[in-house]
């Protein structure tokens, strides 16, 4: 790779910035921590916290320390982190202290009252459709974390991290709503305190499900993820690309949620050797390859404009074109990133316009997903 030595710099002068925060920071939907909420009228309208929790996420700058919103601990930050020290092609001791030490940090943050173990934000939040308080699981969490697991397991052979795998499709299997679909396929909700049908949401218990499979040969997992996989694929549109939700107001298309679905449906057929959905995931690639990268490497938020650029997008894009062998397209992203959004401190900035930066420095949306990118492009460089 031409330019290795400039993205190690990067990402080392990341992960020291992260280290430094103890893997704390400020989140896009955090707002709701403030000590405003405790007070009328967000305490007793659903509709002035939503407001108040996207007012400040839209915000050109940072409210938070106005609004004493605290700094706080993300189970995602640490499962991405996790992700990618099990990554680093030098193996070593130190290397997998650290991952131990995290790993004991999230069995810290497993909310009570549950079967198996199961991850959520540290801050209440205000959906459409729901509100889910802090810690509250969420297949979406708890799905990011397990891979984190997963790839702890599969490259140090940590038995705690396979065995919270293990824990995590036992949640799965246990708390999650399920929409029975055509041909026998079965949708996940979001969360057991919803029952909507989003696509990538769902495909994230597939892959807990699948990684549990691979570590223990359970059956009922491989059958289970088979059934939700062939309901995402039902829905993927003629072109290769899946909306959002089957909600009329989930019809838009965008970068990371892609991913989201491409990557876990990559992960299903390695762990269970079941290729049924090889096409889908040919259309699925070639679709998200020529509509989320622009040839200069900037990525992009949505398939049909230029802007924004997203860290989260920037992040999974890293991940998916490594997944997939698209080894130029995810150097020029690293450098498009590098050269754009990130600050002189490591930190990589929240979201770029065509004619603004949003410079908020997020430990989970943008700083984790950089970490987790940046070590897979240097990781499968290494590795070639």
């Amino acid at each position: 790779m031409k330019y290795r030595q400039q993205i190690q710099a990067s990402l080392s002068r990341l992960q020291s910035c992260m280290e430094t925060a103890d893997f704390k920071g400020f989140d896009p939907y955090d707002a709701l921590l403030s000590p405003l909420v405790k007070l009328p009228p967000f305490s007793n309208s659903k509709t002035a916290r939503f407001l108040l929790q996207q007012g400040v996420k839209r915000f050109p700058v940072n409210l938070r320390p106005v609004l004493a919103v605290p700094k706080s601990l993300n189970p995602v930050t640490l499962g991405l982190a996790i992700q990618a020290y099990a990554h680093d092609p030098e193996k070593n001791t130190a290397t997998e202290k650290k991952i131990l030490r995290l790993i004991e940090r999230l069995n810290e943050l497993i909310p009570s009252g549950y079967t198996g173990a199961c991850w959520g934000y540290p801050f209440p939040w205000e959906a459409r459709y729901a509100r889910i308080d802090a810690y509250e699981p969420t297949v979406v969490a708890t799905g990011i974390v397990a891979n984190g697991l997963y790839t702890a397991w599969k490259h140090y052979g940590i038995e705690q991290a396979g065995e919270l795998v293990q824990k995590a499709a036992h949640f799965t299997l246990t708390h999650l709503h399920r929409h029975q679909g055509r041909n026998g396929s079965l949708c996940f909700s979001y969360s057991p305190f919803d029952r909507e049908k989003v696509f990538n949401a769902s495909m994230k218990g597939v892959r807990i499900l699948a990684q549990a499979h691979s570590i223990r040969q359970n059956t009922d997992f491989a059958d289970t993820a088979q059934r939700a996989c062939r309901y995402v694929m039902q829905e993927q549109q003629d072109d290769g690309s899946w909306y959002y939700s089957e909600r009329s107001t989930g019809g838009w298309i965008d970068n990371y949620h892609t991913g989201y679905i491409l990557d876990c449906l990559d992960e299903y057929q390695q762990c269970t050797a079941d290729h049924t959905w090889q096409q889908s995931l040919a259309k699925g690639t070639d679709y998200y390859f020529r509509h989320f990268i622009t040839p200069e490497g900037q990525p992009r938020f949505y398939n049909d404009r230029a802007w924004p650029a997203d860290c989260t997008a920037a992040g999974q894009t890293l991940l998916t074109a490594v997944r997939f062998g698209q080894m130029e397209s995810a150097e020029r992203v690293a450098l498009w990133m590098m050269d754009n959004m990130q600050a002189q401190e490591g930190y990589f900035y929240f979201r770029k316009s065509k004619y603004f930066t949003k410079k908020t420095n997020f430990m989970r949306w943008s700083n984790a997903w950089m970490l987790a990118g940046l070590t897979a492009l240097l990781s499968a460089d290494h590795a070639s």
